[in-house]
């Protein structure tokens, strides 16, 4: 049996993912025909609807400036530990070179 290789990752510009939601929010069509005929996944429509509500205060959650200063925030506390982590090694390499 052969397995089903992985669809590769897309990215959308966010001026594309604004008129799929203004389409959903139009009602003209279900989200399900929107995703179709747009060759989306429909839980990717979902959660763009859903951080459009947050955005506009519809909806509580973490607007998507609040996302991209976290994932900044949890990138640099990475980085700093990275960081303090190879500074204890020097400082135990050379607490052992001097004692």
């Amino acid at each position: 049996m052969r397995k089903k290789k992985p669809r590769p990752r897309r990215s959308f510009t966010s001026e594309f993912k604004a008129e799929i939601v203004e389409l959903c929010q139009r009602g003209d069509r279900s989200v399900g025909q929107i995703a179709k005929d747009f060759h989306l996944t429909e839980t990717a429509v979902r959660d763009w609807v859903k951080q459009a509500e947050v955005d506009a205060g519809e909806r509580d959650g973490l607007t998507s400036t609040e996302r991209e200063e976290l994932a900044s925030l949890r990138r640099e506390n990475r980085r700093l530990r990275e960081d303090v982590d190879i500074l204890k090694h020097a400082m135990a390499f050379f607490a052992k070179e001097t004692g």
